[in-house]
């Protein structure tokens, strides 16, 4: 049975591959309907792409994973698998859980497909700079992947080798939390060996590979590094900086800003799920994620929210009920997804500074990021109190992005802000498709 339902799950991953993966009924790879030559490469390229952008990973569901456990934003729907996320009840048949972690494996299984085969791909036209490029994407686009793993659930099963048929990579073990981060580590310390330092804003670049690299010190408490990094996106003026008011960088469908170091782009034909969730039904949406009255205070006040109000909307009379508008455009889905934005990079400079007690450093890039929202500076000789600052802004900076939940969890605070009594919910279950699955892997406790 184990091995019948890893059979299915593996078809239901390549079959969803099919616009660059061949697969007969046996699971194998046809290779000469595969990675052949440098049009089939980037053809893969871009359908690793449309993973990380799927509506199970950043075209809504992993988001949503943040947004309801954060604390901020409500649930107005019926489903129990949301409302288990608000509640921090989660379970492992959790659907949002599941259908998270079974697209970031996906994304992981294409990467590692591009990763091992475009080395051997034998075409005069493709240059080694080409080849480098796609690898230094995969790579990238990996380590974002085991990144995301690795803050939901701590310690994951390391898949580096391509899944061809259902006896291949069965029973891998969980690795410990380090070992998924240094995993993390070296696919970014890879990328951006083979990337070149140009500025796109919707694929990887080594700059984009900096900017993860400043999250991932953050991450680790490295506040060198994070620092480090950090400063080469900030320092690049030419093509990266705070937009006034804050709003620029989504109104008037806006895409592609200096304000973006990583977004994802969506189409007509190749839409994300964000707005459905936010939008109220007379714009198109169900408005099932809604912001919750502390949040729609702090975001409407001058004194905390300033131009960050323009995040909020609201229905007319007599409903008057406040949406969230990062997320709007028409026709609906085809708003960017943000991975990771210019404000982001200030933010974890000034927390990096901080915590080196560089004080005065610290203030001037939480204040960089509150005068662009249009607020008086923050001033304060106390660590702490500086520490805990640049938590609030990132609470409303990022108010409608993957990022509450987790910055809580790794700050400490989970436990305080959101009354969690047990400390083992601060990573999310491991589905039970796969323990079942995997005869190797062990849920994670208290699940």
């Amino acid at each position: 049975m184990k091995r019948l339902i890893y059979m299915f799950l593996t078809l239901v991953l390549f079959s969803s591959c099919s616009e660059f993966l061949e697969v007969d009924p046996q699971l194998q790879v046809d290779e000469s309907k595969a990675i052949t030559n440098a049009a089939s490469a980037a053809t893969a390229l871009n359908g690793l792409y449309n993973r990380l952008g799927s509506n199970n990973y950043y075209g809504s569901n992993f988001p949503a994973l943040s947004y309801l456990s954060g604390g901020d934003i409500q649930w107005t729907g019926s489903q129990s698998a949301p409302q288990e996320v608000v509640l921090h009840k989660l379970t492992a048949d959790n659907s949002y859980v599941g259908s998270a972690w079974a697209a970031i494996y996906q994304t992981i299984l294409s990467a590692n497909y591009i990763i091992q085969a475009v080395p051997a791909v034998n075409d005069a036209l493709f240059t080694e700079a080409q080849r480098n490029q796609i690898l230094g994407e995969a790579y990238f686009v990996r380590a974002l992947s085991y990144f995301d793993l690795a803050r939901g659930w701590g310690g994951v099963p390391i898949i580096l080798s391509p899944t061809r048929e259902a006896s291949e990579n069965l029973n891998v073990p969980k690795s410990s939390v380090n070992d998924t981060y240094t995993q993390v580590l070296k696919d970014l310390e890879l990328s951006e060996g083979l990337l070149s330092e140009t500025t796109v804003r919707q694929k990887a670049t080594k700059k984009t590979v900096w900017a993860l690299r400043a999250r991932y010190h953050l991450y680790r408490g490295e506040w060198v590094q994070a620092e480090t990094y950090a400063s080469k996106i900030i320092n690049d003026t030419r093509n990266y900086s705070l937009l006034k008011p804050y709003s620029a960088f989504f109104a008037s469908n806006a895409v592609g800003t200096a304000e973006s170091v990583f977004e994802l782009s969506y189409t007509i034909s190749s839409t994300n799920n964000h707005s459905n969730w936010w939008l109220p039904p007379a714009l198109g949406g169900r408005r099932e994620w809604s912001p919750g009255n502390t949040l729609v205070t702090l975001l409407n006040s001058p004194v905390t929210g300033g131009g960050r109000k323009d995040l909020l909307g609201q229905t007319a009379a007599p409903g008057n009920l406040w949406y969230g508008k990062l997320y709007y455009r028409t026709p609906t889905g085809t708003d960017p997804a943000y991975l990771i934005r210019t404000a982001e990079l200030y933010l974890i400079r000034s927390e990096a500074r901080a915590q080196q007690d560089n004080l005065t450093g610290a203030l001037a890039d939480l204040n960089a990021v509150r005068d662009r929202a249009g607020l008086v500076p923050f001033t304060s000789a106390d660590k702490d109190d500086v520490l805990n600052a640049i938590g609030q802004e990132r609470r409303l900076e990022f108010a409608f992005e993957t990022d509450r939940w987790f910055n809580l969890v790794r700050t400490g605070k989970a436990g305080e802000v959101l009354s969690i009594t047990d400390p083992r919910k601060y990573v999310f279950p491991i589905p039970t498709s796969e323990i079942v699955a995997n005869n190797a892997i062990v849920q994670n406790e208290g699940y």
